[in-house]
């Protein structure tokens, strides 16, 4: 599904077949899990291919790097340009985008010396689908911010992602809610979490959490928009009395939850905030004018 016969990619400043791409067994990245990596998303829109927030990506790219001391090679404007000319390439509009910065071979627990960039692109849905999916809070927690960087986007990273989402599968949910190490809210295993309650829009803080580029979109919506929202630690007894819930990221732009742990939210999802915002999101990424707020 990732890519055919026709594809093409972009290794180390060389365009190839995907099918050709090849990389050492030796890697770190591949043993221990230290690279980095973004999730783009580019856009058909009347003014042409769009790929939304780009530089911003690549930046949150660069400092990832930074944290796990992994030399990058690519400037953010740089990166963007490649990224236009793989779509092109590829003949892509509505694509997901995915660089990928990993170690040269290197079996030691020294960073590599030396990386490589591949990036790739493919025709990619939205993550959790259209409708708004059921939830399972997970018993398996997000890592503590003393213990690696959280707030960096780092390969091995999820595997905590992987174990607490089939998990939440396995016991019949579409997806799974983390909380950390405090037992408070944290976020989903691919997307960031918004509460409704009141009129009012509530998210975890910072520090526990990947701060997503697609949450500090809908951040400024809100503000932009008049809707309150404050970031504070949530407790799970909370979302039994919320009126409605939502996540927030690159691959799954905004999903509307129905329940979690099935409790079903007492607003439906077609007159709540986060349906709103769904609204407002797809229009700023398709660079329409973004739709009032009516509800």
């Amino acid at each position: 599904m990732y890519y055919n016969a026709d594809s093409i990619v972009f290794l180390d400043g060389q365009w190839i077949p995907a099918a050709k791409a090849e990389t050492s067994l030796y890697g770190q990245t591949l043993h221990y899990g230290n690279g980095v990596f973004e999730g783009i998303r580019a856009y058909k829109t009347t003014q042409g291919t769009h790929v939304f927030k780009a530089e911003e990506h690549y930046r949150r790219m660069a400092y990832s790097a930074g944290r796990m001391h992994l030399p990058m090679p690519y400037t953010p404007e740089e990166l963007t340009e490649i990224s236009y000319t793989l779509l092109g390439k590829n003949g892509l509009s509505d694509a997901y985008i995915r660089p990928l910065l990993f170690g040269a071979p290197n079996m030691s627990l020294t960073p590599p010396s030396k990386t490589h960039l591949f990036m790739c692109a493919w025709t990619w849905g939205k993550l959790l689908g259209e409708k708004p999916v059921r939830l399972g809070i997970s018993s398996i927690r997000r890592p503590h911010p003393e213990s690696c960087f959280v707030d960096a986007k780092v390969c091995g990273h999820y595997t905590n992602s992987i174990i607490a989402g089939t998990d939440a599968r396995s016991r019949g949910y579409d997806d799974a809610l983390l909380l950390d190490t405090g037992g408070y809210v944290a976020e989903g295993p691919g997307a960031n979490f918004f509460m409704e309650k009141d009129q009012v829009l509530y998210t975890p803080p910072t520090g526990h959490i990947l701060p997503g580029i697609t949450r500090s979109t809908i951040l400024k919506l809100c503000r932009e928009h008049g809707i309150t929202v404050r970031e504070k630690n949530i407790h799970p007894l909370e979302l039994r009395e919320a009126d409605g819930a939502f996540f927030t990221g690159t691959a799954a732009e905004v999903t509307g939850i129905e329940s979690i742990d099935g409790n079903v939210f007492r607003r439906p999802w077609t007159n709540s905030l986060g349906e709103a915002l769904q609204k407002m999101y797809k229009a700023k990424v398709l660079l329409q004018d973004v739709p009032e707020l009516y509800l």
